[in-house]
């Protein structure tokens, strides 16, 4: 019976809750930066001087290779909490935090950089005499910080759930001997209680004073 609602306790719904949170939070973390990874991160304008002026928009797929496989990561990770506990699901969290740190870098360094339009020539593939300016769009980046924070959360939240879990299991798996002590010890101050209630029953119908 202890084992029965000690299976309840450990896969309770308040239990299981920040892990469905966090696996929400990565799910909206994948899809912001996959559409990250789609918008115009930099514009290359060049000029040859044979033709009219060239624009080149470059996506943020373009710019930062990495944002899909991370994207590709974290839809991945949003349903691995339902195989792992414990220790393994420790080290799904901080694979998530190194993931959200570096999809954070990759948005404010769209901001940090001081000067975009050298590697967005050599990406565009223009010579660095004909370029003639460069423009910068913040809108991927931002969805790239606002997924980064979100699986960042995650793994908080994933960590936490581990300690919990793992303390429940501990508990859950205890050795029978553990459990014949802890059930001896309840069985014990049980009946010293009794006793001590019969006792002072007895006093009274005698006429002592218990206290």
């Amino acid at each position: 019976m202890s084992d029965s609602g000690a299976d309840s306790g450990a896969d309770s719904p308040t239990r299981r809750r920040p892990i469905v949170i966090a696996q929400l939070l990565l799910v909206v973390a994948a899809g912001a930066v996959w559409a990250a990874s789609r918008l115009p991160w930099v514009v290359i304008q060049s000029f040859d001087g044979l033709g009219p002026a060239k624009e080149v928009t470059l996506s943020g797929a373009s710019w930062s290779t990495a944002l899909l496989p991370l994207a590709l990561l974290m839809l991945a990770t949003a349903v691995a909490p339902l195989a792992v506990r414990g220790w393994p699901l420790r080290v799904l969290a901080a694979l998530l935090a190194a993931a959200s740190l570096a999809v954070g870098y990759l948005g404010v360094s769209l901001w940090a950089l001081p000067d975009v339009a050298v590697r967005g020539a050599d990406l565009a593939h223009i010579s660095l005499l004909s370029l003639v300016g460069s423009e910068r769009r913040y809108w991927g980046a931002g969805l790239a910080v606002a997924a980064s924070l979100c699986t960042l959360v995650a793994a908080i939240l994933l960590l936490r759930s581990a300690s919990v879990l793992g303390r429940l299991g501990a508990t859950k798996y205890a050795s029978p001997a553990s459990r014949r002590a802890l059930s001896g010890d309840a069985q014990t101050g049980e009946m010293t209680q009794e006793m001590s209630e019969r006792r002072i029953w007895d006093d009274l119908d005698e006429g002592r004073d218990p206290t």
